[in-house]
């Protein structure tokens, strides 16, 4: 199943979340389902295959398997090892890593691309940080490219996100119906610029499903506000 034009939402929990475990990232998934999201990110198999139940399968999944590898930095979908997992899996799309980064065990980006494309019909989501490596990920043969990993990379630490300006280069470099937009979208607001780009597809996680993070960030706002008034009263 291919991704339709729209919002993609991630759907995803740490292990130090209470939201990790149990039903509710499948329902999170239900909830962006219901509310109109045209896909599904989800990380391990068990909940995409979970969230493939609750939506009746009516709703493209991107898959990812989240691994640390001590030799490597690379941790999203980084070896063979997983993407035979996802193979598996009720997800319609495999996401990986493809920064320029070396893969564990010397595992090759090129052969996991082939892998797939040889043993399923599954279709190919490059997780990128810099343009260089969008570009290499449309010349490997891509389905879509993304903008996952921009300000995570140490090449790209520091960069405010969303990069407006990096997704408007690189809707120049690539067909825009590969593109997909996701980092730092936090509010309707900013959702809105970032599409007045032009970007057909935008992934959006922890604004939406991560209330650790989200009463955090409205937090964060309170102390800032209160700190002043505490050194306006000096």
């Amino acid at each position: 199943m291919k991704l339709a034009e729209g919002l993609i939402v991630s759907c995803q929990a740490l292990k130090d979340e209470p939201m990790y475990g149990g039903s509710s990232v499948p329902k999170f998934a239900l909830a962006a389902y219901q509310a109109g999201a045209q896909g599904i990110r989800a990380n391990t198999v068990k909940d995409i295959n979970r969230i493939y139940r609750i939506i009746h399968g009516n709703l493209p999944i991107i898959g990812i398997i989240k691994a640390n590898y001590p030799e490597s930095k690379v941790y999203i979908t980084p070896t063979l090892k997983e993407v035979k997992k996802l193979i598996r899996a009720k997800c319609d799309v495999i996401a990986l890593d493809a920064t320029f980064h070396p893969r564990p065990k010397n595992e090759k980006l090129i052969d996991l691309i082939r892998y797939i494309r040889h043993h399923s019909s599954k279709l190919i989501m490059a997780d990128c940080a810099t343009l260089d490596e969008a570009v290499n990920a449309e010349r490997l043969g891509f389905d879509y490219i993304s903008t996952t990993l921009r300000s995570y990379t140490e090449e790209t630490a520091g960069i405010r996100i969303p990069d407006i300006a990096n997704l408007k280069k690189l809707l120049t470099l690539l067909p825009v119906d590969k593109v997909i937009f996701e980092g730092g979208i936090d509010s309707p607001q900013t959702f809105k610029k970032v599409l007045d780009t032009g970007v057909k597809r935008c992934v959006i996680g922890g604004a939406i499903t991560r209330p650790l993070q989200i009463t955090k960030r409205y937090l964060k706002e309170y102390d800032q506000r209160e700190k002043g008034e505490k050194n306006g009263k000096q």
